[in-house]
């Protein structure tokens, strides 16, 4: 017959971790700045939809060509 060990339990010993606390991240500005770098100003402006984009319906890939062909003659973007 083969005699089995017996193992001895050992007791571990509980640490303690120090609890951190988490750095707030701070904001070097509270506005954010747009997408792309551009800003689009239409202040003061009297033009109307119709004067931009026409009276007939057109797709939104046509609208977006025409507001940047807008913005870009009468100097609105800057970066």
């Amino acid at each position: 017959m083969i005699k089995k060990k017996k193992r001895k339990t050992v007791k571990r010993k509980i640490v303690k971790r120090k609890i951190v606390k988490k750095r707030t991240v701070s904001k070097k500005s509270k506005t954010k700045k747009p997408f792309g770098g551009y800003t689009i100003t239409f202040k003061n402006r009297k033009e109307t939809l119709e004067q931009v984009f026409g009276k007939a319906s057109i797709p939104p890939s046509q609208m977006t060509k025409k507001l940047w062909k807008f913005v870009k003659a009468k100097r609105l973007g800057h970066k």
